[in-house]
């Protein structure tokens, strides 16, 4: 712990009587351990960040083939995650009208849930069950765009609850949509 030492003071031989001087020394060992234990005990007791992941669901691959639901061109939509936080977009497969958008809520949200709901009109229209026909989207990433917006377009199709979309790779149709769409 703690120790006193004791130094002589003066000889009592004539001459000034001096005060003995005493020093002291001060044992650090204890309280190196015991910081050593509190740092052991908070590293073991505490919670470390736990990772954060984002479930996808990976459909099940069907059994027959050949009797696959039928899906409407005008019920689908692709979505190109392009450069630059862009979207582009378009309804159908064929002679499509491309747009651009963006990730904010008056972009992509808003457009995907008009788009659900006009889709829906046409088909309740035609006498025929919304729910049985959902719109279906297509979300293409070009290499170039960033694993953010990635993220960001899933959160989009968790708000507006899109029943059917899947993530497929780019064709060289679409890049050549995107670059006639950029002149």
């Amino acid at each position: 712990m703690s120790e006193v030492q004791q130094q002589g003071g003066g000889d009592k031989k004539g001459g000034k009587v001096r005060s003995k001087k005493q020093s002291t020394r001060i044992d650090m060992t204890p309280m190196v351990d015991l910081a050593f234990l509190l740092l052991t005990f908070f590293m073991l007791t505490t919670t470390f960040a736990k990772p954060k992941t984002m479930e996808i669901a990976v459909p099940e691959k069907p059994k027959d083939t050949l009797h696959t639901p039928p899906v409407f061109e005008g019920r689908v939509m692709n979505l190109i995650l392009g450069e630059k936080d862009k979207i582009y977009w378009w309804m159908g497969i064929t002679k499509p009208e491309v747009h651009t958008t963006t990730y904010s809520k008056d972009g992509i949200r808003k457009i995907v849930l008009e788009k659900a709901k006009d889709v829906d009109a046409i088909v309740r229209g035609q006498g025929k069950d919304p729910s049985k026909l959902p719109m279906v989207i297509l979300i293409k990433p070009v290499d170039s765009s960033r694993y953010k917006n990635f993220v960001d377009i899933m959160d989009e199709m968790k708000i507006t609850k899109a029943p059917i979309y899947a993530l497929v790779p780019i064709t060289p149709d679409d890049k050549a949509l995107i670059k006639a769409n950029e002149k």
